[in-house]
């Protein structure tokens, strides 16, 4: 890492708070630790954070709320949770959110650790190859500003379907395999991540169906394939 990377970390606990802060500061990292939510929050407000560690279960406001409310802020930043349980329901709507990653308590800290650096350096995903504005049929794409064009009509994306659509134009008439896409975007390639890619794949359809000569088709067992 070119610089120090400064972590806002959530966790009522407050034994597990200060471990956790102190091994990932042995780490290279520079963290904040908060006990609740609402303080969480505040604390984001007024810092100046590249990465966030949310336990799910907080005082005051939980961590899907704080999710919520910080990617308002800053739609970019990865977060990651930190969860007693490992309900499909809750993995689901944390990545609806835009959350990154998920740990399941307990886990070990060098796991955490990997997965932090791995969460790092796909973050942007705008660093790979290729221009930010692409030629979808009639649509014109905007990957910088999030934003789906077609005629006067604009559509305003979420950041996780901005990387998603982006991958497919980067494959644009080329099959594109599902382990790839949910490697780039969520980092690993689980059930939940692939149900989640099924449901933004959805969308992306429903968006440009506008423009009939656009499909997104399906490959079964393989992969996608965006063709204009």
């Amino acid at each position: 890492m070119s610089r120090i990377v400064n972590i806002l970390l959530v966790e009522d606990d407050l034994n597990l708070g200060f471990l956790l802060a102190e091994f990932l500061e042995s780490k290279g990292f520079s963290v904040k630790l908060y006990r609740d939510g609402v303080t969480a929050f505040a604390g984001f407000q007024n810092g100046n954070f590249d990465f966030c560690i949310l336990d799910v279960m907080l005082p005051k406001m939980d961590g899907f709320t704080l999710a919520k409310k910080i990617k308002v802020l800053n739609v970019q930043i990865p977060i990651m949770f930190l969860t007693a349980r490992s309900l499909k329901e809750d993995k689901m709507k944390g990545y609806e959110i835009g959350v990154d990653d998920y740990l399941t308590k307990p886990f070990d800290e060098d796991e955490l650790f990997y997965k932090i650096n791995a969460i790092l350096n796909r973050s942007s995903i705008s660093k790979m190859p290729g221009d930010d504005i692409f030629q979808i049929g009639r649509f014109s794409f905007d990957f910088q500003n999030q934003l789906l064009q077609i005629d006067s009509e604009q559509k305003r994306l979420t950041e996780r379907e901005s990387s998603i659509l982006k991958v497919l134009c980067l494959s644009k008439n080329k099959v594109i395999r599902r382990e790839q896409i949910l490697t780039a975007i969520w980092g690993e390639n689980d059930y939940f991540a692939g149900r989640s890619l099924d449901v933004f794949i959805s969308k992306l359809r429903k968006y440009l169906s506008t423009d009939p000569s656009i499909r997104i088709e399906n490959i079964p067992k393989v992969g996608f394939i965006l063709q204009d």
